[in-house]
Order: structure tokens, then C-alpha cells, then sequence
């Protein structure tokens, strides 16, 4: 059954199953509220929405800012070039989306949306799907009519918990990490951050600061760092037929966030570190969230850069997609909670077969979530 309604201010479908209801915002496609049942009567909702939409910003018109919540697709991701006059993550993130249908055929629930023109003349589709049974999201986005380099992905956006540092981040195997290349915050713009320019590092739990005389960040647990906005990026690496994934635990609320996908498409994760660091309008001061990004890019930096060699490039990973001669391509993406025991921490290993996933923190423990893991490489559900 599929509902339209006004969610958080924003027109948006409304669609479920019986372990998910999901709204997706009419302008921006954006994700969120979702809630999924778990075990025990548990109902979470992992993603973050803004604070200002009852705020009226119109200055947001057809930006992804302006419903800014749970998780959307960036096309491109970041800045956009002179060319393609469009706002950064593109007019997929902020602008009106066209319903072409919604259906059920047993256990599966599909919503199908589109956008014509959404970057040149690149048409893109949409396709979110719940299975019953199943705490999870599956979603395909196929572009097509495209040409040229472009960068891409996902853009989920998690509401913390309160506690400081009580959710813990981690991905697949981390094969290099980088700190945002030149100053992330404006102070001109009343903007403040905490990392330190273009600093590699080799793990979550230790990056530079941009402070002298300060001990490295861990920004493996979030809430941190209270009053400032950061920017990193991790690239990734999975075994053989495996997905890569990323990874939260929220350990006041015992549930694991996460997300999964094919590296070749979405080798790099950049995670944002909203933490009341903004003070400009609409921002204010408010916002803490993180945003768990899966991308091929080279940060937030657009086509063009992101088309130029970099940091990442250099070490083989790629940061644009090639669309060739206006070959489709699409992009599927699995996101999904696990509950998870009381002192459950970082997830340390990940296995996944035909039906499910597994995840085991440091000291062993093991955590199971039901899914359809071949949809991840394109196999239909």
C-alpha cells in the first residue's frame, strides 16, 4: 500500500511492509522517517531530519539542504560544474520527482520513481524496495543518457545518540584515508573544524588534529568534537564476491545501522561530522548529526576535480564513473538495522551468504540480520 502525505513539511510517499514503513521525500527523494521493527516490540529510526523544516528557507528551493534527511542519491556528488548549473549533489538530491508506479507481488513491495533531465540529459530511475520479514531497504538507481565523468553516491545521514562517543563507526577494510585536502570550514561563515588539512591516516581511531600540542582524533565514535564540522574519506577494499559495508552502533539504543554495496561502483566512504559546527542560518548551531556517505568521488569536490588526478586516483581508486557513450548503469544499495546486545562494540568482522549477514564485534560477539545479499550485484529480489 502506498500513502502520500506531508512528512516533516515536506510532500512525500509513504510506503511499508510489515517490518519497515518508509517515507521518501517528493522533492530530493530523501529517506526518512524510516522505522523498523525489531525483536521485543524494538521500533528505531536511524536517520536524521533537520530541524529547520517548518522554518520556511526558500533560498533552499531545489537544494538538497532544503529537506535535508536520511539518506539520498547525489548526482553528481558534491559541486557541480559551470556547465551543469546545478546545486551541489545535483537536482537528483533536491529536485521533483515523477511517481511511475508502485506494486506488491508477495513479500515484496516496490516503489518506482524517476527524474528527467536530472544532470544534462541524463533521465535517472529509482526503485525502493521492502520485503516483509525483513528490517531492511533495498534500493536500484539506474542512470541513463548520460556521457562523460561524474562522480556519484549515496548520502545517508544518521541521527546519533546523545551520549557522547556512544556510536561506534566502522567499514570494510580500510586500504587509504584522507582528512578533507583544504580548509573544510569557513570562518567567515561562522564555521569551525577540528581535523587537520589533507592528513592521511590508517585508521578511524587516530587522525590528526588541527591543533598543535593535541592528541589524534578518534573518529571511529561520534557524537565528538562538540562545535565543529569535519570531513574525511575512507577507501575500501572487499574480498572476492563480497560487499563492502559501513557501519554504526548505537549503543544507548542497541541496534546496528548499516549499509551495503558493490565497491566497483562505490569504492570510498566519506563520513560527515556535523557536531553544532555551523552557525550560519539555517544551521545555527543545532545540527548534530553524521553523515555515512558511500560515493565514488573525491570528497565533496564535483566532476571536475574528482576527474583530475588526486590522492586517491594515485593509489588506484577511482573517483569518477565513466559513463561512456550514454550507457546505463545501475547502482544498487542495501541499508538495514540489526539489534544488538547491551555492550555490543565496534564491528571488528563481516560475513554475508545468499540470506543474511553476520557481524561480530571485537570480543566475538556475532549479530544476524536477514537479507537478499545477491541484490547487491544486481541480481534481481
Amino acid at each position: 500500500m502506498l500513502t502520500e502525505g506531508n512528512i516533516f513539511c515536506q510532500p512525500s510517499w509513504v510506503m511499508q511492509s510489515n517490518s519497515v514503513v518508509m517515507s521518501i521525500t517528493q522533492s530530493g527523494a530523501q529517506m526518512a522517517p524510516v522505522d523498523f521493527d525489531l525483536p521485543g516490540n524494538q521500533r528505531v529510526q536511524p536517520y536524521y531530519i533537520s530541524p529547520w523544516q517548518r522554518e520556511g528557507y526558500a533560498d533552499f528551493d531545489g537544494r538538497s539542504e532544503g529537506p535535508l534527511r536520511g539518506d539520498f542519491f547525489c548526482l553528481p556528488f558534491g559541486h557541480a560544474g559551470p556547465k551543469d548549473g546545478v546545486h551541489p549533489h545535483g537536482r537528483s538530491a533536491g529536485s521533483r520527482w515523477s511517481l511511475s508506479g508502485y506494486k506488491s507481488r508477495g513479500k515484496v513491495h516496490e516503489l518506482d520513481i524517476h527524474m528527467e533531465n536530472a544532470l544534462r540529459s541524463a533521465n535517472i530511475r529509482r526503485q525502493f524496495f521492502l520485503v516483509d520479514d525483513e528490517a531492511v531497504v533495498y534500493d536500484r538507481t539506474t542512470v541513463t543518457d548520460l556521457e562523460g565523468a561524474h562522480t556519484l553516491g549515496h548520502h545517508a545521514v544518521l541521527r546519533p545518540p546523545l551520549r557522547e562517543s556512544a556510536l561506534l563507526l566502522s567499514t570494510s577494510r580500510q586500504v587509504f584515508g584522507m582528512t578533507y585536502p583544504v580548509a573544510f570550514a569557513d570562518l567567515a561563515e561562522e564555521e569551525h573544524q577540528s581535523l587537520a588539512i589533507g592528513a592521511l591516516f590508517d585508521d578511524l581511531s587516530s587522525v590528526t588534529s588541527i591543533f598543535r600540542d593535541t592528541a589524534d582524533a578518534d573518529c571511529s565514535v561520534y557524537p565528538a568534537r562538540r562545535g565543529f564540522t569535519d570531513l574525511l574519506q575512507v577507501a575500501v577494499a572487499a574480498d572476492a564476491g563480497q560487499p563492502a559495508w559501513s557501519a554504526a552502533v548505537n549503543t544507548e539504543e542497541n541496534y546496528l545501522w548499516f549499509s551495503l554495496r558493490d565497491p566497483g561502483l562505490l569504492p570510498s566512504t566519506i563520513l560527515w561530522f556535523e557536531n553544532a559546527g555551523r552557525h550560519r542560518p539555517p544551521w545555527s548551531g543545532r545540527n548534530v548529526s553524521i553523515g555515512v556517505e558511500d560515493v565514488c568521488s573525491f570528497f565533496d569536490l564535483g566532476s571536475e576535480v574528482s576527474g583530475e588526478a588526486n590522492a586517491f586516483t594515485k593509489r588506484g581508486i577511482k573517483t569518477v564513473h565513466d559513463f561512456g557513450n550514454g550507457l546505463p548503469l545501475s547502482i544498487p544499495y542495501v541499508q538495514g538495522v540489526i539489534q544488538t546486545p547491551s555492550g555490543f562494540g565496534h564491528v571488528h568482522c563481516f560475513s554475508c551468504g545468499d540470506s543474511g549477514v553476520t557481524f561480530a564485534d571485537e570480543a566475538g560477539r556475532e549479530v544476524c540480520g536477514a537479507l537478499r545479499t545477491h541484490f547487491v550485484f544486481g541480481e534481481e529480489l
